[in-house]
Parts: structure tokens; C-alpha cells; sequence
């Protein structure tokens, strides 16, 4: 079979979709609809209308790239070379002694331009 005709999106594709956002948005209908009901009862409408939505985009074109798009991504996460627990305490412990010096920084030179600007504009008494 065409990977080429496999990728394309078709108008079936797109009812699919549409079929989706509308049993999300009729789930979110359906939740406000029978306030009168259990709070328990309507999440779990909510959540199984959400997950049908869910089933049924995966069924198209976009939802098999979206899944093919999460695999790849789980796949890039496992070759990532995490930091060990002493990295991630020193750099975090450099960055925040950065942020402070250049806080103290920035407020001295505050300080100093607001001492100037004062002077200049013979605000300063």
C-alpha cells in the first residue's frame, strides 16, 4: 500500500475529528446539563466522553501521527542523560547565588542612578 496515501488526511479523517470535539463538547454539555445529579456520576460521564473522543481521534490520520509523535518522544526521553542529584543541588545552588548577586547589583545601581538623578535635578534638598 502508499505510505504517501496513508498520510494524507481525508474527509473521513476530518469527521472523525469533528465527531471527537463534539462528544467532548457534549460531554461538557452533558456535566452542566444534569447539575441535579451526582457530582461522582457526572465526572465520570465527563472523563468516559473524554476518553471516547480521545479513541475515536486516534482512529484518524492526525491521531495515528499524534501517537507515532509519542512514541518517538518516549523514545528521545531514554537516550537523555539526566543530571545526578549532586548537579542539579550545585547548579541550582550557582544560579541562585547569581540571581542574588545580580539583585544586589542591579539595586545598588538603582540606588546610584536615582542618587544622580536627583543631584541633576536638584530634587535631592
Amino acid at each position: 500500500m502508499n505510505t504517501k496515501a496513508e498520510n494524507e488526511a481525508t474527509a473521513i479523517d476530518a469527521a472523525k475529528l469533528a465527531v471527537a470535539i463534539a462528544v467532548v463538547i457534549g460531554s461538557i454539555v452533558g456535566y452542566y446539563y444534569y447539575a441535579d445529579y451526582s457530582s461522582l456520576l457526572r465526572t465520570i460521564g465527563l472523563l468516559v466522553g473524554f476518553a471516547a473522543a480521545v479513541v475515536i481521534g486516534m482512529q484518524s490520520v492526525q491521531g495515528r501521527e499524534l501517537w507515532r509523535f509519542i512514541q518517538a518522544s518516549r523514545v528521545e526521553m531514554r537516550k537523555v542523560v539526566w543530571p545526578t542529584r549532586e548537579e542539579a543541588i550545585q547548579t541550582t545552588v550557582a544560579v541562585l547565588l547569581f540571581a542574588l548577586i545580580m539583585g544586589v547589583f542591579f539595586w545598588l545601581l538603582d540606588l546610584f542612578l536615582l542618587w544622580g538623578t536627583r543631584m541633576i535635578t536638584a530634587g535631592g534638598g
